[in-house]
């Protein structure tokens, strides 16, 4: 089954110190790139994180969101830097007798300087937060992929059926083929006929540029190519693996001999119905672009 890159999950867990949520966004992008924005004190975590959302997700932009909320007295909070607070008051004394000035230190003077308040942060190794935050992770990753796979499903129908219209087009090509060269052959016979008495042919001539151009519009192999790699197409639909790369890749080179078909065709039919088979492949690449 296709996943799409496309998604959104939200998870959350609680405990009687910490309630933690989670979001995760995805969208398309040709690697793995994960983006995690959480609080400093979770960087321990990152590693796992990481791990975590690899192991499900293999391909696309992921933005993941951490939240935080305490519940009840987690130890974290502002803390006086003693020494630092301490350092400031002397210097800002000493200053005061050496320039003459007046009055003493205020208390909105001394809090105002760097890292005399500092925040005293939670021990994640002593804490729940950990188990947290990876509970968390993990629901938010199944409400993603439950999103990714409804989205993927709905995208693997279309493809399928587009991959049938291919077919059916296909086979209106190789009906067509055959008729292309004796149409030809038929008009050139009439106009030899429209010339004078006089003007001689060589019928060996004619027979070779009847050859030449049988040869020049034969698109047998291309349409062999074409046929096996809608079979290969089909396959690689029902790999449960991520195929996006692969049917990419398949894409491609069914819009290669298309265009090698139309630039032999020769003929205003069958160059309409080549026309048609690369509008038809350029809407699978556009859903193709989003296939994890």
């Amino acid at each position: 089954m296709l996943n799409s890159m496309t998604g959104y999950g939200k998870g959350a867990a609680t405990s009687n110190m910490f309630a933690v949520t989670v979001e995760i966004r995805t969208v398309n992008h040709r690697f793995s790139d994960i983006s995690i924005k959480a609080p400093r004190y979770l960087v321990p975590l990152e590693n796992d994180i990481r791990k975590a959302v690899s192991s499900e997700i293999k391909r696309g932009k992921i933005d993941i969101f951490f939240q935080i909320e305490q519940q009840g007295d987690t130890g974290m909070g502002p803390e006086l830097n003693r020494p630092v607070a301490d350092s400031y008051l002397k210097l800002f004394r000493q200053m005061t007798e050496e320039y003459g000035l007046v009055g003493d230190v205020s208390l909105e003077l001394l809090v105002a300087q760097k890292d005399v308040i500092t925040t005293r942060e939670i021990d994640i190794e002593k804490s729940d937060l950990a188990h947290l935050a990876m509970q968390a992770l993990n629901a938010a990753l199944q409400a993603l992929q439950q999103m990714r796979a409804r989205e993927g499903e709905a995208m693997q129908k279309d493809i399928v059926s587009r991959f049938g219209n291919l077919r059916g087009m296909l086979l209106d090509v190789e009906k067509r083929a055959p008729g292309v060269v004796t149409e030809w052959q038929i008009k050139l016979k009439e106009r030899l006929a429209r010339l004078p008495d006089d003007v001689s042919v060589d019928p060996q001539r004619i027979t070779q540029e009847i050859a030449v151009f049988a040869d020049r519009c034969d698109i047998s192999e291309e349409l062999a190519r074409f046929a096996s790699h809608l079979d290969q197409s089909e396959s690689v639909l029902e790999s449960d693996e991520p195929i996006g790369r692969k049917m990419d890749f398949i894409v491609q080179e069914l819009n290669r001999e298309a265009n090698t078909m139309g630039s032999k065709s020769n003929d205003s039919e069958l160059t309409q119905i080549v026309v048609e088979i690369k509008a038809e492949l350029e809407k699978i690449r556009e859903q193709i672009q989003n296939i994890e």
